[in-house]
């Protein structure tokens, strides 16, 4: 299917976002989805923290379901947002707790939020 392989990265523009994954349009051509667990390797509880609509960006090829022209793409293991590079173990896990120290806050506002609504 016009010369893309699983395994390819390829760039893509995300056309549309549900709670379990991204759609994506490649090459004007043909879609994809992302689902919510190819989005990072951690916990992703919202994917607009990673990705919006219209964001042109890379996706690596996880599937290809050539009777619907279907993509199932990944962007938990490589740089989406600059080169599309595979990233190694080391680039994955080099920000130690930055990740918690910046959603700390954001988890407790929402779950006070969330216990305050019930009352």
């Amino acid at each position: 299917m016009s010369g893309i392989n699983i395994g390819d990265v390829i760039e893509v523009v995300v056309t549309g976002i549900q709670k379990y994954g991204a759609f994506v349009l490649i090459n004007d051509k043909y879609d994809g989805l992302i689902h919510i667990s190819e989005i990072s390797a951690g916990y992703v509880k919202n994917i607009n923290d990673y990705i919006k609509i219209g964001d042109k960006i890379f996706a690596q090829v996880v599937d290809i379901d050539e009777e619907s022209n279907k993509f199932k793409l990944s962007i938990k293991n490589i740089d989406y947002r600059n080169d599309g590079r595979v990233l190694n173990d080391d680039d994955n896990y080099s920000n130690g707790f930055e990740p918690l120290k910046e959603h700390l806050d954001l988890w407790i506002n929402d779950k006070i939020k969330e216990i305050m609504d019930k009352m």
